[in-house]
């Protein structure tokens, strides 16, 4: 065996070529050796024909993507490429869907269920891993190929997201093994639709642009004082002009599940109502001296219960997801010194359902724990922001209600580790790091995304400090949220461009919470180009 160095790319780059015996090994060949084969002498055995020269490659590169993957193992080779007319096939009819979307975007044609191999397939399979992270996949590059297997059809759409960015204009996926998975079960994005109207066309796109990036959630708060914007058959007095229909909403939430995210509704009571409240005055929570409060149902007038618990049963039957938002925050009766005092028919009602000495706050809790009884019979999971739940008081929230960590601001504020150490499941929209507030009112910045990445983690509940480590299990994932407070602050296409960093560097500390590979600056430049 002779090994020769050949220059090649007109001397830009050197490549491993490998031949045997004698004979020309091409002109490139020959004229790294300075010298012209000759010819055998007379009677002297022909020398064996030489094998056309092969490439040996170096070890693959980890692939570079958004959130980045958690382990690469390199192996040589040349990678993969899509190429129009190769194949998408699945070895699973539950995986038709993944396959055609993939198929189409990148350029491919999407065969089916298939058990035979061909050069640049690309195999989507299920395998059935028992006790393994549902999301979590591998990616095998490998001899022209590419294979993404997961214990599900989610798990296999992330593999899918990997190889569509490595493969983004032109690039190609790199030999070798991924193995992936989120450390956070919950992976969100929240909009204010209720303050500023959205089109149906700009939460598709970004639904598509969540969907690239692993996102699993949306959340739709739907229900203000400013506005009620989905079309309602129970009381179509409440909604607000502009709004999505119905059948706008079933569109987002079908396109939504086509990349494995779930649309969190969030109807917000006892407070935050004033949409239903312009409709039903009679509802308005009013003071001993007759002043109404705005936003406020007056949760003594058991027709108040009424007619949420009726939205809430409405819209089950159009969200079909698990997770429910029931908002229970800033609820003015309990920003008063005294509010005994200030809504003697708040606290006669306390009493009268939870015994002498029960307090508005008691009834406040006790609301909650009603209506997260009305989602559970539609088989929902219950959250709740963190100000919704007090302290001291003789009823108790649910232990099943989520608690969706927002702030340390409120009166009588409770810092994370009391729910934690509770028990309870908190969910991290810690508004110091992920609020987009628009107007930045109050004390509320922009936030970056550059903060997100270098200081944020799922533990960081409240300000900068993270929680201990061994609560870790308990906080299922964070929220990204936009709320629209001064809603002409910026138009609907602003907000996209705003919320683009912001929204990529959430997902990566989601992802994998650990110190980035990549600093700020190269990120910038990876998602730039990623697009």
């Amino acid at each position: 065996m002779a090994v020769a160095l050949v220059v090649v790319a007109a001397g830009v780059s050197l490549g491993l070529w490998a031949a045997s015996g004698g004979g020309s090994t091409g002109s490139q060949a020959g004229s790294s050796q300075g010298a012209t084969a000759a010819a055998p002498p007379d009677g002297a055995p022909e020398a064996a024909p030489t094998p056309s020269p092969t490439r040996s490659y170096p070890l693959s590169e980890t692939p570079r993507t958004i959130p980045a993957v958690r382990d690469h193992e390199p192996a040589r080779g040349p990678g993969w490429q899509p190429e129009k007319g190769n194949r998408v096939v699945v070895d699973d009819p539950a995986l038709a869907d993944e396959g055609r979307l993939v198929a189409g975007e990148l350029g491919m044609t999407y065969a089916g269920e298939k058990g035979d191999k061909k050069a640049g397939d690309l195999r989507l399979t299920l395998n059935g891993g028992k006790g393994a992270n549902p999301e979590s996949y591998t990616m095998t590059v490998r001899d022209g190929r590419v294979e993404i297997d997961g214990p599900t059809d989610a798990g296999v759409f992330y593999g899918t997201r990997t190889l569509k960015q490595e493969t983004h204009d032109g690039g190609t996926a790199p030999e070798g093994v991924v193995k992936d998975a989120p450390a956070k079960p919950q992976r969100g994005f929240m909009l204010d639709i209720a303050r500023k109207n959205f089109t149906a066309g700009w939460i598709e796109d970004r639904v598509r642009e969540l969907g690239d990036l692993k996102y699993n959630e949306l959340g739709l708060h739907f229900s203000d004082d400013q506005g009620f914007r989905i079309e309602s058959d129970t009381q179509p007095e409440i909604v607000s002009q502009p709004h999505l229909t119905k059948a706008q909403v079933r569109k987002i939430i079908d396109l939504a599940e086509s990349r494995h995210i779930t649309v969190v509704p969030e109807i917000d009571s006892p407070g935050h109502l004033g949409a239903v409240l312009r409709a039903h005055p009679d509802l308005q929570l009013r003071t001993a001296q007759g002043s109404a409060v705005q936003g406020a149902i007056d949760i003594s007038k058991p027709e108040s219960a009424e007619i949420v618990d009726e939205l809430l049963n409405e819209y089950a039957e159009l969200f079909p997801g698990k997770p429910w938002h029931l908002g229970a925050d800033e609820y003015q009766a309990l920003v008063r010194s005294d509010p005994e005092a200030s809504f003697p028919q708040l606290a006669a009602a306390a009493q009268e359902k939870y015994g002498s000495g029960a307090t508005v706050a008691d009834l406040t809790t006790g609301w909650l724990n009603d209506r997260a009884d009305t989602v559970r019979k539609h088989d929902r999971v219950p959250r709740a922001w963190n100000d919704g739940f007090f302290r001291g008081t003789s009823v108790q929230a649910a232990k099943d209600i989520q608690v969706a960590y927002w702030t340390g601001k409120e009166i009588g504020a409770r810092a994370p580790l009391e729910y934690l150490q509770a028990g309870r499941k908190v969910i991290n929209y810690n508004d110091e790091f992920l609020y987009y507030v628009l107007g930045e009112p109050q004390t509320f910045v922009y936030p970056t995304g550059q903060r997100i990445y270098e200081q944020w983690t799922p533990r960081v509940l409240r300000g900068t400090a993270a929680v201990p480590a061994r609560y870790d299990g308990q906080i299922l994932g964070g929220s990204f949220a936009v709320w629209c407070d001064l809603a002409n602050s910026q138009t609907q296409d602003q907000v996209a461009a705003g919320i683009r960093m912001p929204l990529r560097a959430t997902v990566q500390k989601l992802w994998d919470p650990g110190e980035p590979e990549l600093t700020w600056a190269q990120f910038q430049v990876l998602a730039d180009r990623l697009g």
